[in-house]
């Protein structure tokens, strides 16, 4: 996100799957620019300082601690304000964290590539411009796989640059945070060589750090400023253009999850003033040697923050709940509500005009009627109907007033909507934050599947690494499966990397999938997050691994669906994915 320096009329947001908006008045209307490209994942926005009609946009979400963050297709480039767009390359870095244009010449670009983040390859690191994104060449390479995970210039030297490197790499069972890849360089020639910055205050090489954002005082750039994962998230401060560094402060309230943010400015009036934007939005006074929360709460999960160099009070934040923005330095904020939801799955219920409901990332669950009676559908028609952000929202199509809500951690709810009352009904009492996979008795997805019998609507079935099974609305549960995941151990271990994090949006041999023959009652299909498929004929008394049935299905993929067929009990339809092992192929 960023606004037009000095104007505070003029604005621009980047969405995480709803692609770039646009204000004119300050916020009051807002409007779509970039709904005709053909990917709307937004990681970076851009304005030429020295040409405000030329715009930039980086895709691909770089805020990254779920198998469902969206991948890009390169950099854009708008040459009138955002009204059309250019695609300008890098088609295969996947995720953009970051772009930098010359303060004085908008034809010198640099763009902070991650990558996809799946595996080694090459298209990653820091990439350069010198004739507007008509060609490209890559400037900073540290190995295939490491990526940009931030980058700045000195405002007043546009030739000294400082990006931070970060060895990252996501599969469907683990998050790898850090590693000797990860650190800092700096170019003192306006980005075309780099050298890496180790000991001198900065951590050794030998090391291992995580995720890095870097920050120059705009007020006094002698001052620099780098945060750091580390077993606890370290702030360091130099104020020699980063030739010697010490360590200001380690504290948890600048980065509480890393992947998720490590996000940080300085204020362009006071190098001492610093925003860090996470779970919380903290400043600090004192050059990060102490921090305040700041009481606004519009979001929550802040994921980046954009201050005016010519009006320190003009302050913008996007966070999970949209964007918010401040005239008076943060004394007031106005929130900004974009229609950029992130949906995990829809369904509908059988009354007329039916209802459609779904679940909301960092929202609710969800339920509106198709259509009006009064030549519109108005917001006070949306109501929640229990679980949470993820999963799943199931209608009973029978009585069309019972909702199955899941939410992670095997949260499950039954939701009445004559009542709004929501009935707890989970399988197990268990908590899985920061434990193990290999340490639950039950190892549930972040999005667990959830299914009610087309044969009979009060048989619902959930899933773990087995399928279970419920008759009397949730208040009894029984295991009618073996284990039917691989059951790989090494799967099942601590993620997250320089620091844990037991979560449950990677944990492997989960079950991801469920559903019934609408033909025959107890023929019933399972697949798993680690690529294996069942069924059983019986309702579950045998089960038959038929994934070696399946032709061409490559090892380890997702079944993300499955469909029994409508008119031949034996018959199924599978989706696949294996795009956390970098094939983004389709598989049906």
């Amino acid at each position: 996100m960023i606004r037009m320096p000095g104007n505070p009329l003029v604005a621009y947001v980047g969405a995480a799957s709803g692609g770039v908006w646009k204000t004119e008045d300050g916020g009051v209307h807002w409007r779509a620019v970039f709904d005709s490209e053909p990917v709307q994942a937004i990681g970076a926005l851009a304005i030429a300082p020295s040409a405000h009609t030329v715009l930039w946009a980086g895709t691909g979400e770089t805020f990254f601690i779920r198998s469902t963050t969206a991948l890009g297709d390169g950099a854009y480039k708008s040459t009138d304000a955002g009204r059309s767009w250019q695609h300008v390359g890098l088609d295969s870095t996947g995720r953009i964290a970051r772009i930098v244009i010359h303060p004085a010449n908008p034809d010198v670009v640099l763009v902070c590539a991650l990558g996809r983040a799946y595996g080694p390859q090459q298209q990653r690191g820091v990439y350069r411009t010198a004739d507007g994104g008509k060609t490209w060449t890559r400037v900073l390479f540290v190995d295939p796989n490491t990526g940009c995970s931030d980058l700045a210039i000195d405002p007043g030297d546009p030739n000294t640059l400082f990006a931070g490197m970060w060895q990252f790499e996501v599969k469907t069972w683990h998050l790898q945070s850090g590693g000797p890849g990860s650190g800092l360089w700096v170019s003192r020639d306006g980005g075309v060589t780099w050298k890496r910055l180790t000991g001198h205050g900065l951590p050794a090489v030998n090391h291992a750090v995580g995720k890095i954002a870097v920050a120059v005082a705009a007020s006094n750039p002698n001052t620099v400023y780098a945060l750091i994962e580390d077993q606890d998230p370290t702030l360091y401060r130099s104020d020699d253009r980063g030739a010697t560094w010490r360590v200001v402060s380690r504290n948890q309230d600048m980065a509480e999850r890393a992947p998720y943010y490590v996000r940080f400015t300085v204020a362009p009036d006071d190098e001492e003033r610093l925003y860090f934007v996470s779970v919380r939005f903290s400043m600090s006074r004192d050059g990060g040697q102490t921090l305040t929360r700041n009481p606004f709460s519009a979001g929550g999960d802040n994921h980046d923050i954009w201050i005016d160099p010519l009006n320190a009070d003009r302050i913008l934040i996007a966070h999970d709940g949209g964007a918010s923005f401040t005239l008076n330095g943060g004394k007031s904020y106005t929130r900004v509500v974009l229609p950029i939801a992130q949906m995990y799955h829809v369904h509908a219920d059988a009354r007329v005009p039916y209802y459609v409901y779904g679940n909301r990332q960092d929202g609710s669950s969800y339920r509106m009627p198709s259509r009006g009676l009064a030549g519109g559908i108005t917001e006070g028609q949306w109501g929640h109907v229990g679980g949470c952000e993820s999963g799943f929202a199931i209608p009973d199509t029978v009585d069309n007033v019972t909702v199955w809500s899941g939410c992670y951690d095997g949260g499950l709810e039954v939701y009445d909507t004559r009542t709004d009352h929501a009935r707890n009904v989970r399988v197990w009492p268990e908590a899985g934050y920061g434990w193990r996979p290999a340490d639950l008795k039950y190892r549930w997805n972040w999005t667990f599947p959830i299914a009610l019998s087309p044969q009979a609507h009060t048989r619902v079935y959930v899933g773990s690494q087995f399928v279970h099974l419920t008759t009397d609305g949730g208040a009894s549960w029984k295991v009618i499966s073996p284990d039917l995941t691989r059951n790989d151990t090494t799967h099942q271990l601590t993620s997250g990397g320089v620091t844990t994090d037991n979560l449950m949006t990677f944990d492997g041999a989960t079950l991801f999938a469920i559903a019934e023959s609408p033909l025959q009652a107890g023929v019933i299909w399972a697949g798993s997050n680690d690529g294996l498929v069942h069924v059983t004929r019986d309702g579950g008394g045998q089960w038959t691994d038929v994934t070696g049935n399946v032709p061409k299905l490559p090892p380890w993929g997702k079944i993300t669906s499955i469909v029994p067929s409508h008119f031949d009990a034996g018959t199924a339809y599978l989706a696949v994915d294996l795009h956390e092992l970098d094939d983004l192929a389709p598989y049906i």
